[in-house]
């Protein structure tokens, strides 16, 4: 009698597993590898100026001229890394910090954000604060420019302007994204506006700023009055936040800055971009065998009919913002923040009334699943993009704020996992699922401009959430249930929401 010993192959779906967490754990070797690349060598400090976080950025042996960087709205230090690392390996000496309301700054933004005398009058205030810092903190060098993108242009050339009447002036401006009414035609003296090809609107208000130094000049020159040299470039396929990692206007600004100091520059240009975005899907990438390690507790989802999908998709969508808008009181020190939690609360519970949810035979939760989407989407997801890309962790001002968002986006994020069906439903329904929330957004910010108007600028960041987050929730709800996955990426999306979007106290 013979013995057949049985060999088992490892089936196709674990040899699948273990390549997509080698390529996960290469991409994510490779990109912090890069990434790294960009800030070694250089001494980078952090510091406070008053209360103003900031962080110092200095080549060892080099006392270049001071550069001072400031965000946009709804941004931080982390967001320009790219241009703070850049002119620092090219010698300079550069001090980037967070304005009132954002990233670390734990005093919220306040005043009439409507009025140059109120928010703007402030913000200019502490930016001046900053630079007497900088200059007090590197008395050894001369020459000081200013930096900044979007919201922060306006509150630099003001700065700059103030600065120059104060007989302290400012040797160069570089705007990136540009506006601000206070361009005058000799006023900032030395300015470099740069837009992305696909800023139209921006790039008019440059090229407009431009021409008052010299009428028939084009984007792509300088104009010279005087004393006065100003230029308009375009960076090419980019819009306003990928403009931020471009190479064209990175190489610009430190063309401009070395003919504004007499200086030649032959450091690296520092580009993060392509291996900020590497890093997230290596990060995605090596969630999806770990959710394999979970227990397979998802029964079959439930079936929906399409009069009963799009009902739950179109109700919320049109109603909830003539709800919502109505209802909004503020009561969050954070702009529009307050008017989320309802929206996203009301829009949540309607669908999961429409749904019936309770009525789904699998509603039982896997702690697992939601601690290791929560842990994953916002500890290990958010210290990357803390470190590279953009402020991810809170400071104790915001806790309290992500405790009261999760109210409204648990809810929201569990209709969300029903609506699309536990991660099985059909991709054009998740689609069309998202996109009516963006609208619905999108209407109550046109509904009451005058006090939503910043729901505009969450778009994006709920969009990125679907396509990061979202993802790794459809894996999660696919073996643990809709129940599951929809509390951990509510607490991933209260999270995002409430580190993203600046305090404000209108007092």
């Amino acid at each position: 009698m013979s013995a057949h010993i049985r060999h088992d192959r490892p089936s196709r779906g674990g040899l699948l597993g273990w390549l997509v967490t080698l390529v996960a754990l290469i991409a994510i070797a490779v990109s912090i590898f890069n990434l790294e690349r960009g800030r070694a060598g250089l001494d980078i400090s952090g510091m406070s100026v008053g209360t103003t976080p900031a962080t110092l950025y200095r080549k060892p042996g080099e006392a270049g001229p001071l550069v001072v960087i400031a965000h946009g709205f709804a941004g931080s230090r982390q967001l320009m890394q790219a241009y703070s690392l850049t002119l620092a390996r090219a010698g300079y000496t550069v001090l980037a910090f967070d304005f009132e309301g954002h990233g670390r700054n734990p005093v919220p933004m306040s005043g009439d954000v409507t009025s140059i005398d109120g928010t703007t009058a402030l913000l200019v205030a502490e930016t001046r604060r900053v630079i007497a810092a900088g200059r007090a903190l590197t008395p050894e060098i001369s020459g000081l420019a200013l930096l900044g993108h979007s919201m922060a242009t306006d509150i630099l050339v003001r700065a700059a302007i103030a600065e120059r009447d104060a007989g302290t002036p400012v040797d160069a401006v570089v705007a990136i994204s540009m506006f601000s009414q206070a361009v005058t035609a000799d006023r900032p003296v030395r300015l470099l506006a740069i837009s992305g090809e696909w800023e139209t609107r921006l790039r008019a208000v440059a090229l407009a700023d431009l021409r008052k130094v010299q009428p028939d000049a084009a984007e792509g020159e300088t104009a010279t009055a005087g004393n006065v040299q100003r230029r308009a470039v375009v960076a090419p396929g980019v819009e306003h936040v990928g403009v931020l990692f471009s190479e064209t206007a990175l190489r610009e600004t430190r063309n401009w800055l070395d003919g504004a100091f007499n200086r030649t520059s032959s450091g690296r240009i520092v580009l993060p971009g392509v291996w900020i975005l590497l890093l997230m899907a290596g990060i995605v990438g090596l969630f999806k065998p770990l959710t394999m390690l979970l227990p397979q507790t998802a029964g079959p989802p439930r079936e929906i009919s399409p009069r009963l999908f799009w009902a739950a998709v179109l109700v919320p969508a049109v109603t909830v913002p003539l709800v919502a808008v109505v209802s909004y009181v503020p009561f969050l020190p954070v702009l529009v923040a307050d008017y989320l939690v309802i929206h996203l609360a009301l829009y949540g519970l309607a669908q999961l009334a429409l749904l019936h949810v309770w009525k789904a035979k699998a509603l039982a939760v896997s702690l697992p699943a939601v601690f290791l989407l929560a842990i994953w989407g916002i500890a290990v997801f958010g210290l990357a993009m803390d470190r590279y890309a953009a402020s991810f962790m809170p400071n104790g001002e915001r806790l309290a704020i992500i405790a009261a968002l999760a109210v409204g986006t648990v809810p929201f994020m569990i209709a969300d996992s029903f609506v699309t069906r536990a991660g099985h439903g059909l991709w054009w329904h998740r689609i069309a699922a998202r996109a009516a929330v963006l609208v619905s957004l999108g209407a109550a910010a046109a509904l009451d401009p005058e006090r939503l108007m910043f729901l505009f600028l969450i778009l994006p960041v709920l969009v990125l959430f679907y396509l990061v987050q979202g993802l790794m929730g459809r894996w999660v709800a696919q073996r643990s249930g809709a129940l599951s996955a929809g509390l951990g990426l509510g607490l991933c999306l209260a999270w995002a929401l409430g580190v993203s979007f600046p305090l404000f106290s209108p007092g």
